[in-house]
């Protein structure tokens, strides 16, 4: 599984609508709304055959009303994993 975490810039007056197009047509996604340059915040967990470049362009830069995405990609470190 891979964590992107993608904070997005929306057309004025066009949040709304770009949260719930991606709620509704994107799995395994978290959506909230944020303060300052960008207007939401999608936690967005993938597959680990999905390649993350290609998904960006091809799914979510498809989004009506999206203007500008700024994405990282969470590696779990931190969290201790249970031992096969």
């Amino acid at each position: 599984m891979k964590t992107l975490i993608v904070q997005i810039k929306c057309q004025l007056g066009e949040a709304y609508n770009v949260a719930a197009f991606i709620v509704d047509n994107i799995n395994q996604c978290q959506i909230y709304s944020i303060s300052g340059v960008y207007d939401l915040l999608a936690i967005i967990n993938l597959d680990d055959e999905v390649d993350p470049g290609v998904f960006i362009n091809k799914q979510l830069h498809k989004v009506p009303g999206l203007v500008e995405t700024n994405t990282m990609i969470a590696f779990n470190a931190f969290t201790p994993s249970p031992r096969l």
